[in-house]
């Protein structure tokens, strides 16, 4: 009998993201496609300011961005 195996793929990391944590954000939020800045605080147990500044960070470098109230990935 054949096993199925699952393969995925590595989501690289920028090397310019150089904070742990926003490193996890990024793929947090590469893996899911979307998310709210409430769920991510949530699911990572981040604390409000802590999570929305990396969020911001990540925005302003390109890696992701708003729409509406939901954060996605720019690939």
């Amino acid at each position: 009998m054949e096993s199925k195996s699952r393969h995925r793929t590595a989501t690289p990391i920028p090397d310019a993201i150089e904070s742990p944590r926003a490193k996890l954000v990024y793929l947090y939020v590469t893996t899911r496609g979307e998310t709210t800045a409430e769920q991510l605080r949530d699911d990572l147990g981040m604390r409000t300011g802590t999570t929305l500044t990396i969020l911001r960070t990540l925005q302003e470098r390109g890696y992701l961005e708003r729409q509406d109230d939901r954060i996605v990935p720019l690939s």
